[in-house]
């Protein structure tokens, strides 16, 4: 069962929230959303977008995640 504020799966209209991963920043912390099986998660650690992926915005460690959605960080 899905986190109680995670993203609904995709589809044609994403939440206000939840923005699709296509239009992700580059310039700021973000929080990511993932599907693994049937479930989705939030990752618990603000992230950035690189050229071709995504890095830990703490230790700019390159992370291998294929995010669905993402939101500003706000922790």
């Amino acid at each position: 069962m899905p986190a109680p504020d995670a993203p609904e799966r995709p589809r044609a209209g994403v939440g206000e929230t939840w923005k699709g991963v296509a239009t992700a920043p580059f310039d700021r912390d973000l929080e990511l959303a993932v599907i693994e099986g049937n479930a989705i998660h939030k990752l618990v650690f603000p992230c950035r977008r690189i050229l071709g992926g995504w890095m830990k915005a703490g230790t700019a460690e390159r992370i291998l995640v294929q995010p669905t959605h993402w939101r500003a960080w706000g922790k």
